[in-house]
């Protein structure tokens, strides 16, 4: 496990919360490489009337253009199991390296990744099911729309 993966988790969550506050869907990602963080995002579909922009998609975005090699180094970390977009995107980008806060509330793209040899780490982590739980039952026409339902 990459040193600091709690801090990052942590960070992802974090801005799961941010996109939570500002009336979107709770799921946060970044983009680590060399032990720091240099993309950040949350959902904002809802906040930007955007068709794309998922935790992972705005932590990309925020990273901004990068070397094909710092992708390849880069570890990303999001909060939910990556839908087909994020997956595909984490492929197009060669990410070797996923750590996922839970696949319990929605189950990914991990098989297609796993089958790309991208390294994946669930965490089963208790605070992204319950920010997920609690969304879902508060918002559920909002997250059937994000994951296409």
């Amino acid at each position: 496990m990459e040193q600091g993966t709690g801090v990052f988790m942590q960070a992802a969550i974090d801005e799961a919360r941010k996109g939570l506050e500002e009336g979107g869907i709770p799921i946060g990602s970044v983009l680590v490489h060399e032990g720091r963080i240099i993309g950040r995002g949350h959902n904002r579909r809802v906040q930007n009337g955007s068709a794309i922009l998922h935790g992972e998609m705005d932590a990309l975005e925020n990273a901004g253009r990068q070397p094909a090699r710092v992708y390849r180094e880069a570890t990303l970390y999001t909060t939910l199991s990556p839908c087909a977009m994020c997956s595909g995107a984490i492929l197009l980008y060669g990410i070797r390296h996923v750590v996922i806060g839970e696949n319990s509330t929605f189950m990914g793209e991990e098989q297609l990744l796993k089958s790309r040899d991208v390294h994946l780490e669930v965490h089963d982590d208790d605070t992204c099911k319950a920010l997920m739980r609690q969304f879902i039952e508060a918002q559920p026409q909002l997250w059937n729309e994000d994951i296409g339902r």
